[in-house]
């Protein structure tokens, strides 16, 4: 039976520690937080960045990128993922931000652009958690950043600028810049992507297959933990004082964060198993549709409407409330395994990949 070491075994402790540690730094040291905001370049902010690509540059390198044809051949699979993640998902976060924060139009749309950011970052992250595919992940996070490019900015409009103004809600004009949403994508996904394509390319090709998967993959595996709990502590400092600040509008925007997720996440599984998606193939398409792309939405929130704006506030609570809500929710991948897949928890067991 293959034994998690202490660490992963007590992972959620760990993120929470994290998250509490972070709010703690930020609370009762406010300069650390203005440090690190000033380590920026435009909207940028240059350690969550570094945190982030570290944190995907290992689950990118275990990718055999080989296989990634036979992930574009299953179309059952590729259609429900493009379906849940560009037309339920937005529709969903739309709906729940208009029922819980109609009064609060600032707070509303910025829970639309999140819905809009679709993931493209630590999905792989929890992917890998829940031992999901990681030739999946990679192939659908791929597929979402291509959309992502040229979908944000027309969806944004539909969202924000026609659909509120139908239904009676307060409507926005913005502009958002294809360029500025392909720099996101390049800078967080783009990097760690070609990282990890190459590593394995060149080291397959120097050292060997048996040596890259036995070695060099264990050795940097513990990166992409490190990494995350320091990107969480990060993330959580920048905004400590304003979530003690502000309980209620941070209690009121979790709400339907916290909804979205866990029916985001349900959808997609129920789907996948209806569509006889194998455990590997299901855990990175339920995954993919329930994150979002946090670094582009908080990037536009506050291009478009400025850095003290309700929108904002609510971009950028969006990890802070998606990270908790997704190692939860890869507690619960792992239980509908045992429930629904048995033959992957028995694969699992003799020391296969989930």
């Amino acid at each position: 039976m293959k034994k998690l070491s202490f660490i992963d075994r007590f992972l959620t402790l760990w993120i929470f520690l994290a998250m509490a540690l972070g709010i703690g730094l930020g609370a009762a040291f406010p300069l650390v937080s203005d440090s690190i905001h000033r380590l920026s370049i435009g909207e940028t902010n240059i350690p969550l960045a570094i945190g982030l690509i570290l944190m995907m540059y290992p689950p990118l390198a275990r990718v055999d990128y080989s296989k990634l044809h036979q992930v574009f051949s299953n179309t059952k699979v590729l259609s429900l993922s493009i379906i849940l993640n560009w037309v339920v998902g937005p529709a969903l976060m739309f709906t729940l931000a208009a029922i819980f924060l109609s009064d609060r139009p600032e707070l509303m749309s910025g829970l639309v652009l999140i819905g809009l950011a679709r993931c493209i970052a630590m999905v792989l992250v929890w992917n890998q958690l829940a031992d999901g595919s990681p030739e999946y992940g990679a192939s659908l996070v791929a597929l979402n950043s291509l959309f992502q490019v040229f979908a944000y900015a027309p969806l944004a409009f539909l969202f924000l600028s026609v659909l509120p103004g139908f239904l009676g809600f307060t409507s926005y004009q913005i502009e958002i810049s294809t360029y500025d949403v392909a720099i996101s994508v390049g800078i967080y996904l783009g990097i760690p992507f070609l990282a990890g394509f190459l590593s394995r390319v060149l080291l397959v090709k120097l050292m060997g297959q048996q040596w890259y998967e036995k070695k060099f993959i264990p050795a940097i595996s513990p990166v992409t933990l490190i990494a995350l709990l320091f990107t969480i502590i990060l993330m959580f400092s920048l905004k400590g004082d304003q979530i003690l600040k502000l309980p209620v509008d941070v209690a009121r925007v979790s709400v339907p964060m916290l909804l979205y997720f866990l029916i985001m996440f349900l959808i997609a599984f129920i789907a996948g198993r209806l569509l006889r998606a194998e455990y590997p193939a299901n855990a990175a398409v339920s995954f993919t549709a329930a994150g979002n792309n946090f670094e582009l939405a908080i990037a536009v929130a506050i291009s478009v409407f400025g850095l003290n704006s309700g929108q904002a506030f609510t971009a950028v609570l969006g990890p802070l409330i998606e990270v908790p809500a997704l190692i939860l929710l890869v507690q619960a991948s792992l239980w509908l395994r045992k429930r629904w897949y048995p033959e992957a928890g028995r694969e699992f067991k003799n020391g296969g990949q989930g």
